[in-house]
């Protein structure tokens, strides 16, 4: 009995020595993330890097602290704020600490149209002062490029090399599959052009979706070759384009010395090279290996050039992500989070005007009317309102820009997708298959319904297309209000249908073309105030500790994690996108729940977010089914 005793003592004393260990080792963690925060190192003269691991996004996620505590970290992908970028770039300028800006995009995740081309034009203006601008990847994306022709030096691995695709491709259509299951995919929709619910009613797109995507990609893909044209004149882009297989063939198969020969890039060169031309000019560090030079870090430079807080306060409410039902932290737009975000911007602060800035493919319908209920508050209290669209305002995304006295977008931003539909499925001849039926009392003709194991019928059919077709009426409705245009007119350009920014302008879908600042000084001007001595005053929910503490810890400092990847690796990425992409597209049939508002088109165009499309059979099939959308 007492070697019972003593072993169970000695476990307990195991158990409470390994929790202690674990306490010290997680205070530890804490400490030294909140002591070595960016920022908390004086900013000493150097090359300013921008290591874009990430895409440029409108509002990153926060990380969850306890993934990176549990060694998930690696799967958090970073994420660039724009406006950050942007402000970043300019104060960089001007300050001659910085000798140099640094572009590296061997892991560039990319970034909507829109904001690509805001962020060039902020390299163009740093470039223009005087300084220079490098640029290296082992192999550019077509997003990559956006950014890097804008450089003096653009460098390139000579074991990578860059072919561009342009935007556009194939997708996954389930149609098959879904027949092979047995499942019936019920669906309700107004608008020949909404395409969101092809994928699951087809085994191909229609000729109405193709030929609207194809005026929006070829839109798109014409800016980015005029943007090009315009930023590096000597580069063969388009040759490169029309016979990309001929020009590397003439290399003998090397695509960086073809990538010279046209004028697309500048040097090959490793990492250690381009460190070296670097140095050169920003002088070496001589505490790291060769080919290492004096540093400022983004994160750092960041932190030191804050958002102006002086004059009156321009109240700035994001928009960014898919507009979902709920409250919650940055990644999605979540309508109670937002609207309480507007409604205690007006209660407390002195706001003189609001500025909605909306980069979104839309979602949910009845998020998307809890903000736009609480962006009329502010016109109700006599505050001007001016849209922002950045480079996607679609759908839902178009919904709450309807309040707007004036929107703003810029020519590369997709926005309209003013259509509706609805999509749920059933299951009774997939458990037919498997020997399952069902049967019961009812008592009216909607008992049991929607019955996704039993089947829908005839006047519950009835009943959701007449919902769809009035929820179609009331946004046409807003829209014409919003536009001053009849309904009839709107039905016109409506219909599903996506537009490029530029040819929105034209029909009349916004207004004027412009940044984010653009609109912040209008909405200044319209509430009788001087631009220049106003300040944006951005009304989101604050991180709180874990959230910056995970922040803190997902600095994306290291050092051994340079490497890119060449065509071949570009492959691998697509193919793990195109699984992931499946897996997302599952689990949104399965688990949607309130009605959406949603832009297909929107998807191919969308930065690189790794994991967010994560799903398992399990949680499929234990899944609430049902999904609906506009």
């Amino acid at each position: 009995m007492k070697l019972v005793r003593g072993a169970w003592k000695l476990l307990v004393a195991i158990k409470d020595g390994l929790v202690l260990v674990a306490m010290l080792l997680f205070f530890g963690l804490v400490f030294a993330a909140l002591n070595a925060r960016p920022g908390s190192k004086p900013i000493r003269a150097g090359a300013l890097v921008l290591d874009l691991d990430g895409p440029i996004v409108e509002q990153p996620e926060t990380p969850s602290v306890t993934a990176l505590l549990s060694g998930g970290g690696e799967n958090v992908p970073h994420q660039y704020r724009l406006r950050d970028v942007v402000r970043s770039i300019d104060a960089a300028r001007d300050d001659d600490r910085v000798k140099a800006l640094v572009l590296d995009l061997d892991r560039f995740g990319g970034g909507y149209p829109a904001s690509l081309n805001e962020v060039a034009d902020a390299i163009r203006r740093f470039r223009s002062g005087g300084k220079p601008v490098l640029a290296y990847a082992t192999a550019y994306t077509d997003a990559g490029y956006r950014l890097a022709a804008n450089a003096s030096e653009v460098w390139v691995n000579p074991l990578g090399g860059t072919i561009f695709t342009g935007p556009g491709g194939n997708a996954l259509y389930y149609k098959g599959l879904i027949d092979k299951l047995g499942v019936n995919v019920h669906v309700y929709r107004v608008g020949k052009f909404k395409s969101f619910v092809e994928p699951y009613t087809r085994t191909d797109q229609s000729p109405e979706a193709k030929a609207a995507s194809q005026a929006l990609y070829g839109s798109l893909f014409g800016q980015w070759q005029e943007a090009i044209a315009k930023a590096r004149p000597k580069a063969n882009i388009h040759a490169f384009l029309s016979q990309p297989d001929q020009l590397i063939v003439a290399a003998g198969g090397d695509i960086a010395k073809a990538n010279l020969n046209a004028g697309i890039v500048d040097k090959l060169g490793d990492r250690v090279a381009f460190g070296q031309r670097i140095a050169q000019i920003a002088g070496v560090d001589a505490k790291r290996p060769l080919g290492a030079f004096n540093t400022i870090r983004y994160d750092s430079w960041v932190d030191a050039h804050p958002l102006a807080k002086t004059g009156d306060a321009i109240g700035v409410v994001t928009i960014a992500g898919d507009i979902v039902d709920g409250e919650g932290g940055p990644g999605s737009a979540h309508g109670d989070t937002i609207a309480k975000a507007i409604l205690n911007g007006l209660a407390k602060k002195d706001l003189k005007a609001l500025v909605v800035r909306v980069d979104s493919p839309g979602g949910s319908v009845l998020a998307s009317e809890r903000i736009r209920l609480a962006i009329l508050e502010a016109k109700k209290k006599g505050l001007p309102v001016v849209v922002s669209m950045g480079g996607l305002a679609a759908s839902g995304g178009y919904w709450v820009s309807t309040p707007g006295d004036v929107i703003f977008a810029e020519p590369s931003t997709i926005t309209g997708s003013i259509g509706i539909f609805g999509i749920i499925p059933s299951f009774e001849a997939s458990l037919a298959k498997i020997g399952i039926t069902t049967d019961g009392v009812k008592t009216t003709a909607l008992s049991g319904q929607p019955d996704v194991t039993g089947g829908f019928n005839p006047v519950l059919d009835t009943i959701l297309q007449s919902g769809i077709e009035n929820g179609y009426r009331n946004f046409l409705a807003r829209v014409a209000q919003s536009r001053h245009m009849t309904p009839e007119r709107v039905d016109t350009i409506a219909q599903g249908r996506v537009w490029d920014g530029g040819t929105a302008r034209q029909i009349n879908l916004v207004d004027r073309f412009g940044t984010l600042n653009d609109a912040v000084a209008e909405a200044a001007r319209r509430a009788k105030l001087d631009p220049t001595k106003v300040h944006a005053e951005y009304l989101e929910k604050q991180p709180g500790f874990a959230a910056t503490l995970a922040a803190s810890l997902n600095t994306g400092d290291d050092e051994d994690s340079q490497a890119g990847g060449d065509v071949f690796a570009r492959v691998a990425s697509e193919r793990r996108a195109t699984f992931a992409r499946a897996l997302g597209d599952a689990r949104r049939l399965a688990t949607g729940g309130s009605v959406q508002a949603r832009c297909l088109e929107c998807g191919g165009l969308a930065p690189v977010a790794p994991g967010r499309d994560d799903a398992t059979l399990a949680g499929l099939v234990m899944a609430k089914f049902g999904i609906a959308g506009w």
